[in-house]
């Protein structure tokens, strides 16, 4: 988490969506720390808790279909190779969304 802060501004804001974490915790580890230092340094360190729901996603709906906002996507696999998109996304090549698709349309 160190790192992270280190690239903040002195009263930046971290927002913690997942992470690294213990063998055990998982990225919960990360979240639960940066909650326990948050009320110690200047920093904001905050988990980001998302709860879907049909308006929301009807919204995003509408934003992708009037072009506001735009998904970014790096790759897209079908689902007998969804083991390499996994491999491809722990090594941390991908610069936006993997898809994996269940029509075998990948590429």
């Amino acid at each position: 988490m160190s790192d992270l802060r280190r690239v903040l501004t002195p009263e930046g804001t971290l927002v913690l969506s997942s992470g690294g974490g213990g063998r055990w915790t998982g990225p919960m580890g990360l979240i639960v720390k940066a909650l326990a230092v948050s009320p110690f340094v200047r920093q904001k360190l905050r988990p980001l808790v998302a709860t879907p729901s049909a308006e929301t996603l009807a919204l995003l709906t509408d934003l992708i279909e009037s072009g506001q906002v735009t998904p970014i996507i790096d790759r897209t696999y079908p689902l007998g190779e969804a083991p390499e998109a996994m491999r491809y996304l722990e090594k941390g090549h991908a610069r936006g969304k993997v898809v994996i698709t269940p029509d075998g349309s990948g590429g």
